[in-house]
């Protein structure tokens, strides 16, 4: 019997939106400090997929590094993580999305992933 496979999602501007350490000062260093800080967490997935926007993306390069793909999505955020969430979920994934955007919660939730808020990333990150 093998393995269900999963994914976790990133909403990266609401994860770095939740800590109150002046990331809208530096947007690309917030992100780029979430990216570093995700490939040495403890968190489970299989593969964890980083969605970042606007001017976060000069943070982290598009592409994989370990077990962490970095997306730049190429309009808004939401749609970009709903469309990975989807095609992980199309593969038979087990998917995760952490975002604390109640919309996108919803869509994402229709798509087949269960959603967790940033907290529970960020408790991962700090351990």
């Amino acid at each position: 019997m093998s393995k269900v496979r999963s994914t976790v999602v990133i909403d990266a501007a609401n994860v770095v939106g939740a800590r109150a350490d002046g990331w809208w000062k530096d947007r690309a260093g917030a992100a780029r400090r979430l990216h570093e800080e995700l490939l040495v967490a403890d968190v489970p997935g299989d593969e964890i997929v980083l969605v970042l926007e606007g001017g976060a993306k000069a943070g982290a390069r598009p592409g994989k590094d370990a077990h962490v793909r970095t997306v730049h999505a190429p309009k808004d955020g939401d749609s970009a993580i709903l469309a990975e969430a989807t095609k992980a979920a199309e593969k038979g994934r087990r998917v995760t999305v952490v975002t604390a955007d109640r919309a996108l919660a919803a869509n994402v939730g229709a798509a087949g992933a269960v959603v967790v808020g940033p907290t529970w990333l960020l408790d991962r990150l700090d351990s």
